[in-house]
């Protein structure tokens, strides 16, 4: 009853009654990474190639501006970037590097510049003016001579600049800290995301760093943290014996886990590099993460990434054989000690292949599927962020039908889409005793089912004799 007098009438809304739950994203990569350009230690969303111009073009040794490339090749997806290379601090410098004009152009040995070079003639006494004498790019390291100016067509100049050095980042820049500022910086700035853009990333890679085991475990944290998974490749060079026994306490590869979140990638794949005019070999872990992110936007984040064409690549590092018949072949046989590798064979194309995390063998439950351990990441988180309507209500029986009817008109959405087989929200007086409701406690079960991949078939064949009867009928 209302606490003041009232002679009349009044409406009081009363709020009871299931809620929409809001699916969240799933289709998101967060890519850790060196560029030649871009903001430094800051999240940055990326949804198309022409938003990836920013962080510059594929030169040798940046792996953020390939990895872009890697995953729009596939289709879709949204990444959210994390640049660690400070060019204040990952540079060098080249006192003086005499630089041969073709005509009217030169090039540095390195591209990146940090600053503008200073130019000088071939005796180093005469400095050449910018704007007057030659134009630069700073991010090719191109001078180009300007007609009527001091530089001698098919000259030679020296050049003294610093430019920027991926070698120089190290594994504590790409794993981050907490700053004095109170930043967060390498793939820690993750961790921010949420609250600057509304979702975290589900996908995590950061390829060429995440050989090396100290990355590696900090990502399968961080994966833990944000409910997602990582994609980890093998080394460059790993021979197939060796990324087996890398699964072991013997290998020397970053391969040893049994975490739910890691998903182990072997071999590097091969791209034609058109600046220079041959293949080059990246890791699969990038094209993995964009074949995931197309496979989530056009079928759904339920589906395995397993057995998709991959998109702009030539060739494999390592060729393996591939029988879908035969136990004994190579690509079977990674699958079988948890390592997602590639098939190749007549007419297939370059497909993914390999439905589990880096928990099989060692976690037999479905949740060594890939996509039923994303399948229920989506289905907790998604369920957790729309109670923040409920949170401080009183607790009485309205409370909790509107709780578990919200969460079971979820499951039901997800039951028509395909992600789930079955599933119910379900309130257990005996988990809610009433000195736990009388602390503001409640408790509720979720259950449900994923679909499993049909990752294997099985056909009885029989020779039956009695079939003969049927001649001359």
């Amino acid at each position: 009853m209302a606490a003041n007098f009232l002679h009349g009438v009044e409406t009081i809304e009363v709020e009871k009654g299931a809620r929409p739950i809001r699916t969240v994203k799933s289709a998101v990569i967060g890519l850790i990474g060196t560029a030649p350009t871009g903001a430094v230690n800051t999240p940055t969303i990326v949804l198309s190639d022409r938003q990836a111009a920013q962080f510059g073009g594929q030169l040798s040794g940046f792996s953020v501006p390939q990895a872009l490339d890697a995953i729009f090749d596939q289709g879709a997806g949204t990444v959210v970037v994390i640049n660690v290379l400070d060019p204040t601090k990952h540079k060098t410098a080249v006192p003086s590097e005499l630089v041969a004009l073709t005509g009217d152009i030169g090039k540095t040995e390195k591209p990146a510049w940090v600053a503008e070079a200073v130019i000088k003639n071939e005796a180093g006494t005469t400095t050449y003016v910018l704007d007057v004498d030659y134009t630069s790019n700073s991010l090719s390291g191109e001078i180009r001579r300007k007609a009527g100016g001091a530089i001698d067509a098919n000259g030679k100049v020296k050049v003294s600049y610093e430019y920027a050095d991926p070698s120089k980042v190290t594994a504590a820049d790409v794993i981050g800290q907490v700053n004095n500022a109170g930043k967060r910086t390498g793939m820690q700035a993750l961790l921010d995301t949420y609250n600057a853009m509304g979702f975290f990333a589900k996908i995590l890679i950061a390829p060429g760093f995440c050989t090396l085991n100290s990355v590696a475990s900090e990502l399968i944290v961080l994966a833990g943290k944000l409910r997602g998974v990582t994609l980890l490749d093998a080394p460059i060079g790993t021979t197939y014996e060796q990324v087996i026994s890398g699964r072991g306490p013997t290998g020397n590869i970053n391969f040893n886990t049994s975490s739910g979140r890691a998903v182990l990638c072997y071999p590097h794949l091969k791209v034609y590099d058109t600046a220079t005019d041959s293949e080059r070999l990246e890791p699969y872990s990038q094209r993995l993460a964009g074949v995931m992110c197309a496979k989530d936007t056009e079928k759904g984040y339920w589906w395995s990434p397993s057995n998709t064409e991959i998109k702009g690549i030539v060739g494999v590092e390592r060729e393996l054989s591939a029988m879908i018949n035969d136990p004994q072949s190579e690509v079977n046989l990674l699958n079988e000690v948890g390592i997602t590798t590639l098939f190749n064979t007549f007419g297939t194309g370059i497909r993914t292949w390999g439905n589990r995390s880096a928990a099989w063998p060692s976690v037999t439950h479905p949740k060594n599927f890939i996509n039923v351990r994303r399948t229920a990441d989506i289905l907790h988180e998604s369920v957790e962020y729309s109670m923040l309507q409920f949170i401080d209500m009183p607790i009485n029986n309205a409370l909790i039908d509107s709780i578990t009817e919200s969460v079971n008109a979820f499951i039901r959405v997800m039951v028509g889409r395909g992600a789930l087989l079955d599933g119910k929200c379900t309130y257990d007086r005996n988990k809610n005793p009433p000195t736990e409701i009388a602390l503001g406690h409640l408790v509720f079960d979720i259950d449900f089912m994923p679909p499993t991949p049909a990752e294997r078939m099985t056909f009885e064949s029989f020779i039956n004799i009695d079939l003969i009867k049927q001649l001359g009928q």
